[in-house]
Parts: structure tokens; C-alpha cells; sequence
């Protein structure tokens, strides 16, 4: 379960965060996961409730958005969303994309007190 260390990482960030704002707590933690990250957002919020305690997230509402696959056609530089793990452009059926989205994780926003 890599979601121990993502918390980590993310409780970190927010610290740093509120340091650098010179906030006391941290309210709302907002983030974007994509669905190929590898991240389980079940076991994230599970992860950040148990660990946020007696740090600067205690108390804090993590919200998680995820982020659909999104590709982008190499042939015809159409972008489009992934359906059913379909990484074929859907406007010419040609298999030369790049995933532009929906890999990662990201902070988007810290509400902080």
C-alpha cells in the first residue's frame, strides 16, 4: 500500500504550504488523481484520516477528484477521453497517442486558517 507515503508526501506539502502562508491549520486539502496513477482513492482517504492527526491537516476534509484518461492523437491531434482502457483515437481509429492526462496526482488547493 504505496498510499502511506503519498500521505506522507501530501501531509509534507501542506505543511510547507502553511509555513510559507504563515497559517496555523489546514481546513480543506483538495486533489486531483488521475485513473492511471495507480492510487486508490478509497485507501488514500482512509490513509490521510488515520494520519492527519496531531499534524497541521488535523481536523482537515480531504477532497478527491478524479481525472479521466485523456489522450491525444499523434495522426490527427484530436484529444480525447479514454473509455473502457481504449487508448485508440476515436476520430480515426489510429493507435499513435499520447496520454496528455488522468496519470498523476496533484494538490490543487489548500484551504488554510
Amino acid at each position: 500500500m504505496h498510499e502511506l507515503s503519498v500521505v506522507n508526501s501530501l501531509i509534507e506539502l501542506c505543511e510547507k504550504n502553511a509555513k510559507t502562508n504563515s497559517a496555523k491549520k489546514i481546513v480543506k486539502v483538495e486533489v486531483k488523481i488521475g485513473k492511471l496513477s495507480g492510487i486508490e482513492p478509497h485507501f488514500l482517504k482512509l490513509t490521510f484520516d488515520t494520519f492527519k492527526e496531531k499534524t497541521i491537516c488535523d481536523g482537515s476534509e480531504l477532497i478527491i477528484n478524479i481525472q479521466e484518461v485523456m489522450i491525444k492523437c499523434r495522426s490527427c491531434k484530436v484529444e480525447s477521453k479514454v473509455s473502457n482502457n481504449e487508448f485508440i483515437c476515436k476520430h480515426c481509429n489510429s493507435n499513435d497517442i499520447e496520454v496528455t492526462d488522468g496519470e498523476d496526482m496533484l494538490l490543487m488547493r489548500l484551504e488554510m486558517e
